[in-house]
């Protein structure tokens, strides 16, 4: 699709001056400052386009909205979303997330984990997500057949969704694992997933397990991504394990640690510390405030610890640092909604991050820097990389945090999803066709697992 665009606001590149667009064939070719008094193009505004007209429509007036890239969840769980219908969590904790989990996920069939995936994936599309990188399942205790059956579902949702946007798979590894286990496991990798996951730190051997991952990272050559010390315990640390493990095995840029909640609960000096072996290490770094705000501390009288990571002095310790959703409807986590704009709201007020810079640092833990973690080329609002970004109703940060403007326009892998001029929930009819198709499959009806029957919420 061939598309320009004037009156742009672009408060990553600068907040002074408005910008003209220029997209051939799906690729930016001409990002061009307005001068002041700059004679315009006949255009249309933004309020007045429809998809309809858009191949015919030579220029659009954002009218001064402001352009970001397509937003990088660089966490997710995609194949756990709305299960809560099938899935309880009376305590609310973790560990019972994990155990409830665990021992209903053999009775999912591959049809409703893919379903799960695709509902979840198109629900963070409409908001402005463009690429996501999810964790899946790999309840390899239950069997082979149980852990290969969700990778088996990613891989086709992946497949499914991407002529509209970009999914990466990291199995979880699991932990105590036996020859029979890494067999199975080499399996999977060689299925066609993009990396490793796994939670080393609910291991009782989590250096052993540590290693492995490494060792299988190395030998397909994937990068690593783990959830961290998801702890209020000050006293562990398998960060300081795996940073060791990135220096040692030539690593630097690969490795991925997420949560980092224990780093919450420890003494500035012993943070401090940790946080200066993972800059040496070159490890990267996600933070999931909505999800950390609602585990963690469960177990404390006040004061009550949340569990956030130190956000701002990760940051500030040059390491890049994402704010990603994690867990949607889930277990894990009862609400959620895989808008990103809202996590970052949610990790503005855990970390503090009210002043002007700290809104545009969140915009780019958001953006750019989850773009870094992926690894993904070709990102950003720059002549040559792919077109993928999402128009808000807003002209400045100050009113992107305040307001989250519901009315966004995305703009994904060379076309048009969503808009809210749009009479149809998405432009493309096989975008609609899938979101028809997962949304009764997956609903927030209450499911009985044993019979698949639907129970009255009542």
């Amino acid at each position: 699709m061939n598309l320009d665009l004037v009156n742009v606001r672009l408060p990553m590149r600068d907040e002074e001056h408005l910008y003209q667009l220029s997209v051939r064939d799906g690729i930016w070719t001409r990002i061009h400052r307005q001068e002041a008094g700059a004679v315009l193009p006949d255009s249309i505004s933004m309020e007045a386009w429809s998809p309809g007209n858009a191949e015919d429509m030579a220029v659009i007036d954002l009218e001064g909205k402001i352009l970001l890239p397509g937003f990088v969840d660089s966490h997710m769980h995609l194949d756990k979303s709305f299960s809560l219908t099938s899935v309880e969590n009376i305590s609310g904790t973790l560990e019972e997330a994990v155990r409830n989990y665990s021992q209903a996920s053999p009775a999912f069939t591959k049809e409703e984990i893919k379903s799960r995936i695709v509902r979840s994936a198109l629900q963070a599309l409409s908001f402005g997500t463009t690429h996501i990188r999810t964790h899946l399942d790999f309840n390899l205790r239950a069997s082979r057949e149980v852990a290969l059956r969700t990778v088996e579902a990613a891989l086709e949702a992946k497949a499914m969704l991407a002529p509209f946007m970009t999914l990466q798979l990291f199995p979880m590894v699991p932990y105590n694992l036996d020859s029979l286990d890494i067999g199975v496991i080499e399996e999977a990798l060689r299925m066609g997933v993009d990396g490793i996951g796994g939670a080393p730190h609910l291991s009782l051997t989590a250096q052993e397990d540590i290693d492995r991952i490494f060792g299988l990272a190395k030998k397909f050559d994937l990068p690593i991504d783990l959830h961290c010390d998801e702890t209020d315990d000050p006293q562990m640390r398998t960060v300081e394990h795996i940073a060791l493990r990135t220096k040692a095995e030539g690593y630097a840029g690969r490795v991925t640690v997420d949560h980092l909640c224990a780093l919450a609960s420890m003494t500035d000096a012993d943070a401090h510390g940790i946080i200066e072996r993972m800059t040496e290490a070159g490890l990267k770094a996600v933070s999931l405030p909505a999800v950390n705000l609602y585990l963690q501390g469960r177990r404390d009288r006040f004061p009550v610890r949340r569990g956030v990571t130190r956000l701002q002095e990760i940051w500030q310790a040059g390491i890049p640092i994402a704010v990603a959703s994690d867990n949607i409807h889930d277990p894990f986590h009862p609400f959620g909604r895989g808008d990103l704009l809202q996590i970052a709201l949610i990790g503005s007020y855990a970390a503090h991050m009210g002043r002007p810079a700290d809104l545009r640092t969140l915009l780019r833990m958001m953006t750019d820097v989850p773009a870094t973690v992926l690894g993904l080329t070709e990102y950003g609002i720059e002549p040559g990389n792919q077109a993928n970004f999402v128009i808000l109703d807003g002209g400045s940060p100050e009113e992107l945090f305040t307001l989250l403007p519901e009315r966004r326009w995305v703009f994904s892998q060379g076309g048009w999803r969503r808009s809210p001029s749009s009479k149809a929930q998405w432009h493309d009819k096989e975008l609609s066709a899938f979101w028809k198709n997962a949304s009764e499959t997956v609903s927030f009806r209450k499911q009985e697992l044993a019979r698949g029957s639907v129970v009255s919420d009542g």
